[in-house]
Formats: C-alpha cells, structure tokens, sequence
C-alpha cells in the first residue's frame, strides 16, 4: 500500500510539467503514487507524461471543471491514506515527500499540513507560509514577499495552502470534499475553515520546501477572472461557515472589509467585477450547503471568532 497520493490538477500546464514530475522523481520517500487530473487541456499534457513519465497515473476530464472538481477525482481515486494536493507550477525538495508525511504523523489531529512555499524565481523571498483569514473578510497568505527564514516553526495555522498540502483522507469522508462549487479560489481555505468547525487542525510544516512559479493557469495575480471568482467564493464562503450569530457579530467588520475591497480593485479597473462577484455569492448561497450547526462544536466558533479577531492584527504586522 501507497503511503501517500500526490494529486496534481493541470490544465494547459505543459510547460511545468517536466519540473514537478522530474523533482517528484528524486524523492527520498519512495512508496507514493502521482495522479494527474487534467482538466481538458489542449497543449498536449496528457500524451507529453505518458511518454515520459508513464508511472504516472492520468485522469482526462472532458473539459475544465475547475480545480475543486479536479482534486476531488484525484482524492477518490488515491489508494493512500494521505493525500497530497500540488500545484502542477512547482518544484519539490528531494525530501519534500519524507518532510510532509512526518509533519502530519506528528499531529494526530491535524486534517492537513501545508508546505513552505518559495518563489520560483526569487528564492529569497517567501510565496506562503500557511493560509489565515480575519474578520474583516480578507484571505492571506501569511509571509507573502518577506525572507524565507521568517517562518521557520512548525505551528498552528488557519488553513493550508492546497497548492502544496497533505491531508488525512478519511477527514473528507467525514466533512466532505472541496466544494465544486467555488471553481477556483478558496476552496482550500473553505475545506480548512470546515475541518476547524469539526475540531480538527491545519498545521505548517516548514522544513517541507517547495518552489511555485505562482499564477501558472489563470495567468497574472489581479485578473478580471480570479478578482470575480475571489469575491464570489469569500460571500459563499462566509455564508456556509458562520452561524447567523457569529455573521451578526462580524458584519461591521465584514462590511468594512468588503468596501475597503471595492475600492482598491477600483483602483486597478476591476471594482465592477469585484461587486459583481459579491452579487454571485449571494446567488450562490445555498441553504443545503451550510455547515449545519451543532451545539458540540461551539467550542470550535469560539476559537476560530477569536482567530478570526486577532488575524486582523497580524495581517498588518506579521
């Protein structure tokens, strides 16, 4: 038995693959899988790792379903109990496999651990080093741009960055998969968030190291694409994951977050697609989507509304 999957979606990724899949090759942990999901791409994928790395497995959909769907054929497929998601835009270190697999073994209740993202063509400086979300309704990737050495504990995080994470397979089961529904963005932070309500955790494993080029699919870090389906996702996203009460407690601050949103992607020329995400999440809310709520995991709101509180002061200073 496969000790771990390595789940990477493509689509239109040709230019990467080689990288990824030659740096997987060079493991120290030897007993893993790699499944690949490609999400209809035209450039040619598929055929190019079948011909030079046929001990991949390969999953065609018909067409791009986006990532959450992606993964999620990757995850029923995995044989392992852990499954680990990558972006098809990264390079791993040659004990990236053996590093990950340890962190999460160490943490008994951990649903994931996420990796220490490096940018790729700037290797001083750091890409992610776990996922964190506030009150004010602002998804960060902690550490973004600062020096590689500023986040060198391992330690609790919000959620993991799922373009290089590991998770318990048997935890879907139990909350459920990536929701299709977003598409693409946040769902990561959306199946975290979920994995807290039901007492689990997120943890950051830094000496598992991993370079991403960043925006390797949808092309740019501001695009009209990732700024609407940003918007959109954040709405659903709070509307399935907060209990009236707790959204009641936050809606100044979501309200003041929100509009202080619309004004910096004015700013850039996307302000219209900003609102007009806002105005599809609403849409999008779906009463049979939300996390039902149990008395049992109140102790669960309680931590996360205070995270949620003091991640607004890390945002700025940390």
């Amino acid at each position: 038995m496969q000790e771990v999957s390595v789940i990477i979606p493509n689509y239109n990724g040709i230019a990467y693959l080689d990288g990824v899949l030659a740096s997987l090759e060079r493991q120290t942990l030897k007993n893993f899988e790699v499944i690949m999901v490609d999400n209809g791409s035209t450039d040619g994928s598929s055929a190019f790792v079948t011909s030079n790395y046929s001990w991949v497995h390969i999953i065609e959909l018909p067409e791009n379903f986006g990532f959450s769907r992606a993964v999620n054929e990757g995850i029923r497929m995995a044989r392992a109990p852990y499954v680990l998601l990558l972006n098809n835009d990264t390079e791993v270190e040659t004990d990236f496999l053996e590093e990950m697999t340890a962190a999460i073994h160490r943490h008994k209740k951990a649903f994931s651990c996420s990796a220490k993202m490096i940018q790729f063509h700037d290797r001083d400086k750091l890409d992610d080093a776990g996922n964190y979300y506030c009150a004010l309704g602002w998804a960060y990737a902690r550490g973004k741009g600062k020096d590689i050495h500023s986040f060198d504990k391992e330690e609790k995080i919000f959620a993991s960055c799922a373009g290089a994470a590991i998770y318990r397979k048997k935890i879907f089961d139990k909350i459920g998969y990536f929701d299709e529904e977003h598409f693409a963005y946040l769902e990561d932070l959306d199946v975290g968030y979920r994995a807290r309500i039901f007492g689990y955790q997120n943890w950051y494993a830094p000496k598992a190291v991993v370079y991403h080029v960043g925006s390797g699919t949808s092309g740019s870090r501001y695009n009209q694409f990732k700024t609407r389906y940003s918007s959109r996702n954040n709405v659903y996203m709070i509307y399935k994951n907060m209990p009236l009460l707790q959204l009641l407690l936050n809606l100044p601050f979501l309200l003041a977050g929100f509009g202080i949103k619309i004004l910096f992607f004015a700013m850039k020329g996307m302000g219209r697609e900003y609102a007009a995400g806002i105005k599809n999440g609403f849409q999008l809310s779906k009463k049979e989507k939300k996390v039902r709520f149990a008395f049992v995991h109140i102790p669960q709101y309680v931590k996360i509304q205070w995270e949620l509180w003091v991640n607004i002061f890390r945002r700025f200073v940390v």
